[in-house]
């Protein structure tokens, strides 16, 4: 996925959000409704959370360091995360709050009737233009994935979040929509109430999701699949390498794949030959993935009865 198109849903979405937060709050203030309220509150957790997504791809672009020799490629990861923490206290705590205190204490939508209308309405055009951009650019890389699937495997943080963001902020105006209809229609100010309290859930449910598919990332996720298959072929495409005795693989960032394998040489190459043949391996590698830019290959001879037995790293309860 092109970093380009992440940052232009976010961008999108943050500029849309910033708009409706600012509508959704000053119908609140004209009519108390408490789902106005807890969209307002919405709108501005969700244009902090696109800060957050352009301030965590910045830090992610700073060079490599001493102290941190790998770059700063997971800090995208960290601050999505944090996204889905902010939705869920900011957001779907504070709806559940406010819909338990005005179901309490019910009261009806008197003053100003149609503005929390017109404003929802108003909210619900704009939030779908972010939400198009969002496809629009996620169509572009999503390949022949599903959208939940691209959701779960994305190894980029970016698009995802502003899918789950904007569909979630868009069934969310339309449930602000029914509880505050259903107030002026019946008079009773308890479907202010549903309708928050069913926002909360909604946004509580979506940062649940979020913060599984960020911790992932954040232990350290392999390459896909196809990626696996596309550097052990380029390893032993050359006549250097004979086979792979095992290998493993990491994201450093979404951009940024680490791959370290054992590989089997000819017991009678010299050193030269050797330290040729992986430098040739590297480059047939990064030709076939090109994110795959800290590579580490170790030569060995190559024993069947050696052979698939990997080293893994003990349990806890083993280590012990």
């Amino acid at each position: 996925m092109s970093t380009e198109g992440g940052t232009k849903a976010v961008v999108a979405a943050l500029f849309a959000n910033l708009g409706i937060a600012v509508t959704k709050f000053v119908a609140f203030l004209l009519t108390g409704s408490s789902s106005m309220l807890a969209e307002s509150i919405h709108s501005i957790a969700d244009s902090g959370n696109q800060g957050l997504l352009l301030f965590g791809g910045r830090q992610a672009q700073r060079r490599a360091t001493p102290r941190h020799p790998f770059g700063y490629g997971r800090e995208r990861y960290i601050y999505a995360f944090i996204v889905a923490v902010v939705l869920f206290f900011v957001g779907g705590v504070f709806a559940i709050y406010e819909a338990w205190h005005k179901i309490g204490h019910p009261e009806p939508i008197t003053s100003w009737q149609w503005v929390p209308v017109t404003v929802l309405v108003a909210a619900i055009v704009m939030e779908g233009f972010s939400f198009r951009t969002a496809i629009i650019e996620t169509a572009k890389v999503k390949g022949d994935a599903g959208w939940w699937q691209f959701i779960r495997r994305a190894k980029q943080p970016e698009l995802p979040v502003i899918l789950l963001e904007d569909f979630a902020a868009l069934v969310g105006l339309v449930l602000a929509l029914f509880g505050v209809s259903m107030t002026l229609i019946t008079g009773d100010g308890i479907w202010d109430g549903i309708g928050t309290a069913a926002i909360g859930v909604l946004l509580i449910a979506v940062a649940a999701i979020l913060a599984v598919e960020m911790k992932s990332l954040l232990v350290g996720e392999s390459a896909t699949d196809e990626q696996v298959d596309a550097i052990e072929k380029a390893i032993t495409d050359g006549p250097e390498v004979e086979r792979v005795i095992h290998m493993r693989t990491v994201h450093l960032g979404p951009d940024e794949l680490l791959v370290a394998a054992k590989i089997a040489v000819r017991h009678n190459e010299t050193a030269e030959e050797i330290a040729n043949g992986i430098d040739a391996a590297e480059s047939r590698i990064r030709k076939a993935v090109p994110i795959a830019r800290v590579i580490y290959l170790e030569p060995d001879i190559y024993q069947a009865g050696r052979a698939g037995k990997e080293p893994v790293a003990p349990s806890a309860a083993e280590a012990h």
